[in-house]
């Protein structure tokens, strides 16, 4: 019971690696940026989609930090 704590912090870490992947994959990947000249469309929509990704991962890791310190702040109060 001692490393149940450790044990659901890499369980719940897990579900976000994939709920963001298929984020990414399912919503994110398909949209497409036009409207510029054909140069800057695609520099554009990677653009948009790396910045997307970037701030998914650091919400990710905001996430993954509260429910550390929720975790381990419970199992030193035990």
């Amino acid at each position: 019971m001692k490393d149940t704590p450790i044990f659901a912090y890499i369980f719940l870490m897990w579900i976000l690696i994939i709920a963001g992947g298929s984020l990414l994959v399912t919503i994110i990947a398909p949209i497409s940026i036009t409207g510029f000249s054909a140069m800057y469309d695609h520099l554009l929509d990677s653009g948009i989609k790396a910045l997307i990704a970037i701030l998914l991962v650091v919400v990710w890791i905001f996430i993954m930090s509260k429910i550390k310190n929720w975790i381990f702040h419970k199992q030193i109060r035990h």
